[in-house]
């Protein structure tokens, strides 16, 4: 692939003090062509990216060293003791650093909010994704912070899907493998007798290691999952057909019987299924 900082000179950008009005704000952005030793004891105050380019680096936290090549890099969180040298002839890399008085919670709710080391693969969006933000702001420069703030949201998500810690599979690779699950469950939702035996079988492992996957990916099981599937659906039926029953739609759903949907719905969705389709 070819590298999209060959051209950039060493550049830091940082952000106005109108920025920090908003929730998550970036507070700098910039290039390393000679990544210099750095060490830091009382961490960084705000969230800090590193990335490598080219060449290879040590970066410290925690106890831990890690070895920061192409297709890595390391989300510290503030405040956290790091240093990091380069171990190569030179090590290129780009960075970026954040907060807001929203930084936390939304980090804290991608599961981000620890540091961390990252891999991904080679290609992905992930990759590419701060020099293309870089060049934006050469050519472009966001006065209000609005942008780079919307960017910096994206970035976090694409760490959340394509970035890899501690070997576990990517939130993408996790996604991709479910997919025939997802089709199977998008077909059978009407069909009570569907288990969670049934479903790992869909994707050829055991019960217990399917609930595992569903949790690392969606935040719980993947039954539990299935019943949020079912009630989406029993959604779309009240609000296409009207006149059907409470009793129609929960057999249309896979519900045995419609005291069990509305108790589930109820507890899902805070009102009932009749209360909702009033509503809409």
């Amino acid at each position: 692939m070819k590298n999209m900082y060959v051209t950039i000179p060493d550049r830091r950008f940082f952000t106005e003090l109108r920025d920090l009005q908003l929730p998550i704000h970036m507070e700098s952005i910039g290039y390393n062509a000679d990544q210099e030793s750095i060490d830091r004891p009382d961490g960084y105050p705000c969230y800090h990216w590193i990335q490598a380019v080219n060449g290879e680096g040590e970066l410290y936290f925690g106890g831990t060293s890690y070895t920061v090549k192409a297709g890595s890099g390391v989300l510290l969180a503030p405040r956290d003791a790091h240093g990091y040298r380069p171990i190569s002839g030179v090590w290129e890399t780009a960075y970026l650093t954040f907060g807001g008085p929203q930084s936390l919670a939304i980090v804290s709710t991608l599961g981000l909010s620890h540091s961390a080391y990252y891999e991904w693969d080679r290609g992905c969006e992930l990759e590419t994704f701060t020099s293309g933000l870089l060049g934006q702001i050469r050519s472009d420069r966001d006065l209000s912070g609005l942008d780079t703030s919307s960017d910096l949201y994206r970035f976090l998500t694409l760490l959340k899907k394509h970035g890899r810690v501690n070997n576990l599979p990517s939130l993408s690779h996790t996604v991709e493998r479910l997919k025939p699950l997802m089709s199977f469950m998008e077909s059978h939702y009407d069909d009570p007798n569907i288990g969670l035996e049934d479903m790992a079988d869909q994707v050829g492992v055991s019960a217990r290691h399917l609930n595992t996957l569903f949790r690392q990916t969606f935040g719980m099981t993947a039954y539990a999952y299935f019943i949020l599937l079912r009630i989406r659906k029993a959604k779309e039926l009240m609000t296409l057909y009207p006149r059907m029953t409470i009793k129609e739609v929960a057999g249309q759903v896979g519900f045995r019987d419609s005291s069990h949907f509305v108790a589930t719905f109820r507890r899902l969705e805070d009102v009932t299924p009749e209360q909702f389709r009033n509503l809409y």
